[in-house]
């Protein structure tokens, strides 16, 4: 039993995947870009790259009825892995406490040129 979530206020999926897919307990995200789900445009610094991937995990998190304190598990790549420490500043204002587990890599590419994306699985 799956569900599909998709909320309009994160960018629409840039392949053929869904946002997330729910299942009794757990919600999968798939990897944010840092798009604005309004303007379709990506702003050029980590920070705010960051930032902005985080927010649109935000959006579908609370679309299917979660929030961050319910992620577990959270995947991020990095085009450069010097974008590390401000990357994990930015983040550092999203997930304040019971962290959830995570790793990050270094990657050739991402798409559409985007310095990071990042994915999460949440559980209640």
């Amino acid at each position: 039993m799956k569900k599909i979530i998709a909320s309009p206020h994160a960018p629409k999926a840039v392949g053929p995947y869904s946002q997330a897919v729910e299942t009794p307990g757990a919600l999968y995200v798939s990897g944010q870009l840092p798009i604005d789900g309004a303007t379709g445009r990506m702003a050029e610094s980590i920070e705010e790259q960051t930032r902005q991937s985080l927010v649109n995990l935000g959006h579908i998190l609370r679309e299917a009825g979660y929030d961050y304190n319910d992620v577990v598990k959270t995947t991020v790549l990095l085009q450069h892995i010097s974008d590390f420490g401000a990357m994990n500043a930015v983040y550092a204002e999203f997930f304040t406490s019971d962290m959830p587990a995570r790793i990050c890599y270094q990657v050739a590419a991402l798409p559409m040129g985007a310095l990071v994306e990042i994915d999460a699985v949440a559980a209640r």
